[in-house]
C-alpha cells in the first residue's frame, strides 16, 4: 500500500487545480485520473471558450494564472470567437496543465486509473483501490478530494448527496418547479439533470461561400441556424487557426436521453449513453459540414481514433455533496434591485466565511424552451456580464466523511444554483480551495471541518504563484498594486463593502484606483483612433475613415469612465484587441 498526504480522484478541471494547489502548498499528493489528458472541461472535454469571469477583477487565483498562460502560448491569441472574450486550443491547455503538474516535485500523476473502490472507517476515507495496466494498487492518504465531474469518489462513500431537482417549496427559489411539478410532470422523470454535450472539434477553411449563406442543417438539426444563421452558428464557437468548439444548445448537439445511465452501476448503461452522445456530435458536424459545403469539416485536436472527438463528455451536472452548508439560487441573485452582487455568507460571529467568487449568470440545458430563470446579469463595459455570488468553505466539506472534500460540479450547491457554479473558471478556483484546505489541514494534522477559514482566506490572498479573490469587489483588477489590501479590508468590514467597493466606485482609506492606461499591455494590441458614438446604455462604436468597431472592455476603470458621461463625438485614440466574429473591440486603454 502506497501512502500520501493527499489524494485526488477525478480527470476534471476541478481535480487538477486542487492537486496543483495541494502540492504547491507542501502536502505529498497523488492525481488520479481516469484518462490520458488532466484539464477536464478546459481541456479534454473540449469547452476551450470559458464563460465567466471574463472582468479583469475576477481573473484572479489558478483561473488568472491559466489565462494569462494561454495569452502567452497561443500565437494569434484569445479574441476568435462571440460566445466568450476568450478561445484557446484544448492541446495547449493541456501542455500548459501537463508542464504545471510535471514542474512540482511533491505532486506526482497517474493518468489512465479506473477507481474500484473505496474503503472507509468510521467517517474517514482510509484508501481508494484503482485499476491499472500494470494491475491493482490501493492508495491510503489524509485527505481525499474528488475532483471528478460527476462525484465519482463521493458516490462510494457514506457521505449523502443529490442528484437532480429540488422543490421550490425547499428552499424558495424563484426559478425551482413545485413540488407537486416534479410529481406529476414527466419531464422531470425524464430530465433529472441538465443535459450533457459530448463536444466535437470541427476546422474551418476558407470562406462560407455566397451560395451557402442560407444553407440549412438536415433533419434532426434543422432548427439549429434559425436564431443565428448558418455563419454565426459555426463561429459561435471558434478557436486559434480556425479550430471550432462544436457545442451548440440550440437544437444542436446537448443530448436529453436517459441521462440517468450517467451515474448507473450498469458499465454497458454508461458506453451506451457515451456512444450515443459521440454519434450525435458527430452527426451534427456533418450535417454543418454538408450544408456548408464543406466550409467547417473534422478538426483535429485530441489523441486518440477520432481526433475530432472530445476524450470525454461536458458534464453540466453532477452528484451534488449534502455539504455543512447548501449553495441555492437565493445566494446567487443581486441582494436587492440595482445592487451588483449576491449575499456574503456571513458566520454567527460576523465573518465572512466566503472562500471563492462566482460571476455566471445562471444557465440551463433542457430540451425545448428555455427554463424561466431570475435574472441575474447586469450592462456592463458594452455587454452583458453576470452579477458576483460568494462560495463559502462549508459547501466544499461534510461532517459524514470527514476527509473528504469537493473540488468540482459537485459541492454542495442546489440544482437550480448548479447553472451558475458549473463553469471553469469557477471550478478552478474551488479546486486550487479544496487543494489549500488539504494541505493545511495535513501540516497542522486537524480535520477539514476544523480549520479557520479566516486562515483560508489569507493564504488565497496571499498566494504566490496564483492570488485568488474571496470577496466580490468591482473596482480592483487582479494586475492592480491595492488589489490584495482590498480583499483584506473587506474581510476585516463586511458590513462595510458596498461603502467603498460598491460598483459606483468609492475608492476606500488609502486605496488608489486603477487609472484609463493602466493596465498592462496584451501581445496582441494595437492603436486605435476615431469617433465615438453611442451611449453607455446602447453601447458605443469607435468610427474611423475606414470602418466602424463596437466596444467592449474587461477593465474597470474605462467602464466607469464611459458610464459616467456621454463622450458620444469626442475623437479618442485608444488600445485594444480586434475580435472579427464578435465583432468588437476589446478596449485595454484610452490614451487620451
Amino acid at each position: 500500500m502506497t501512502h500520501r498526504d493527499v489524494v485526488v480522484w477525478g480527470g476534471g478541471c476541478g481535480g487538477v487545480a486542487a492537486a496543483l494547489q495541494s502540492a504547491r502548498s507542501g502536502a505529498e499528493t497523488t492525481l488520479l485520473s481516469p484518462g490520458p489528458w488532466l484539464g477536464g472541461m478546459v481541456s479534454s472535454a473540449g469547452v476551450c471558450a470559458p464563460d465567466g469571469h471574463e472582468l479583469s477583477c475576477w481573473q484572479t487565483g489558478l483561473w488568472g494564472a491559466f489565462l494569462r498562460q494561454l495569452e502567452l502560448e497561443e500565437p494569434t491569441g484569445l479574441d476568435h470567437n462571440w460566445v466568450s472574450c476568450f478561445g484557446y486550443r484544448p492541446q495547449t491547455a493541456e501542455q500548459i496543465l501537463q508542464r504545471w503538474v510535471a514542474a512540482e516535485p511533491k505532486l506526482e500523476w497517474r493518468a489512465n486509473c479506473r477507481l474500484e473502490q473505496v474503503h472507509c472507517r468510521q467517517g474517514h476515507i482510509h484508501s481508494v483501490q484503482i485499476l491499472r495496466a500494470d494491475g491493482v494498487e490501493t492508495v491510503a492518504a489524509e485527505v481525499f478530494i474528488d475532483g471528478s465531474d460527476l462525484g465519482e469518489l463521493l458516490a462510494q462513500t457514506s457521505a449523502p448527496f443529490r442528484w437532480g431537482w429540488e422543490a421550490k417549496e425547499l428552499w424558495d427559489e424563484p426559478s425551482a418547479p413545485e413540488q407537486s411539478r416534479l410529481e406529476n410532470e414527466t419531464f422531470f422523470q425524464r430530465q433529472p439533470v441538465q443535459s450533457p454535450t459530448w463536444v466535437v472539434m470541427g476546422q474551418l477553411h476558407g470562406e462560407l461561400a455566397q451560395q451557402h449563406l442560407n444553407a440549412i442543417p438536415r433533419a434532426p438539426f434543422q432548427r439549429s441556424t434559425a436564431n443565428f444563421g448558418l455563419e454565426k452558428t459555426v463561429t459561435y464557437g471558434r478557436l486559434p487557426g480556425g479550430l471550432v468548439m462544436v457545442n451548440w444548445p440550440l437544437k444542436g448537439n446537448d443530448w436529453h436521453n436517459g441521462l440517468g445511465r450517467a451515474i448507473s452501476a450498469d458499465a454497458q448503461e454508461r458506453e451506451d449513453l457515451a456512444h450515443e452522445m459521440q454519434l450525435h456530435s458527430k452527426d451534427f458536424l456533418a450535417a454543418l459540414s454538408e450544408c456548408s459545403g464543406g466550409w467547417i469539416a473534422p478538426g483535429n485536436a485530441f489523441p486518440g481514433e477520432d481526433p475530432s472527438l472530445a476524450l470525454m463528455p461536458y458534464w453540466r451536472e453532477s452528484r451534488r455533496l449534502i455539504g455543512r452548508t447548501t449553495v441555492t439560487e437565493r445566494d446567487l441573485l443581486p441582494i436587492s434591485t440595482g445592487a451588483l452582487r449576491g449575499p456574503l455568507p456571513i458566520d454567527a460571529k460576523g465573518r465572512c466565511t466566503s472562500i471563492a467568487v462566482g460571476t455566471y449568470a445562471n444557465d440551463h440545458h433542457y430540451p425545448g424552451e428555455d427554463w424561466p430563470l431570475a435574472p441575474k446579469s447586469v450592462r456592463w463595459g458594452g455587454r452583458w456580464s453576470g452579477t458576483p455570488f460568494c462560495i463559502p468553505f462549508d459547501a466544499l466539506i461534510c461532517d459524514s466523511v470527514a476527509n473528504l472534500v469537493m473540488a468540482e460540479k459537485g459541492v454542495s450547491v442546489s440544482h437550480m444554483a448548479n447553472g451558475a457554479t458549473r463553469l471553469q473558471p469557477l471550478i478552478l478556483n474551488l479546486g486550487q480551495v479544496a487543494g489549500l484546505a488539504a494541505a493545511l489541514a495535513v501540516r497542522q494534522g486537524c480535520a477539514i471541518g476544523d480549520l479557520a477559514v479566516d486562515e483560508i482566506q489569507s493564504a488565497l490572498i496571499d498566494e504566490p504563484q496564483a492570488p485568488a479573490a474571496v470577496l466580490p469587489i468591482w473596482d480592483w483588477p487582479h494586475w492592480h498594486p491595492h488589489w490584495s489590501e482590498a480583499q483584506k479590508q473587506g474581510l476585516a468590514q463586511p458590513d462595510q463593502l458596498d461603502a467603498w467597493a460598491e460598483f459606483a466606485g468609492r475608492p476606500s482609506r488609502d486605496l488608489k484606483q486603477p487609472g484609463l492606461n493602466q493596465a498592462p499591455n496584451q501581445r496582441h494590441e494595437i492603436a486605435l483612433n476615431g469617433v465615438l458614438t453611442g451611449n453607455a446604455e446602447e453601447g458605443y462604436e469607435l468610427k474611423s475613415a475606414y470602418e466602424s468597431w463596437p466596444l467592449i472592455t474587461l477593465e474597470p476603470a474605462i467602464h466607469h469612465w464611459l458610464a459616467s458621461t456621454d463622450h458620444s463625438g469626442q475623437r479618442l485614440n485608444l488600445r485594444g484587441i480586434k475580435n472579427p466574429w464578435g465583432p468588437w473591440v476589446r478596449i485595454t486603454g484610452v490614451l487620451d
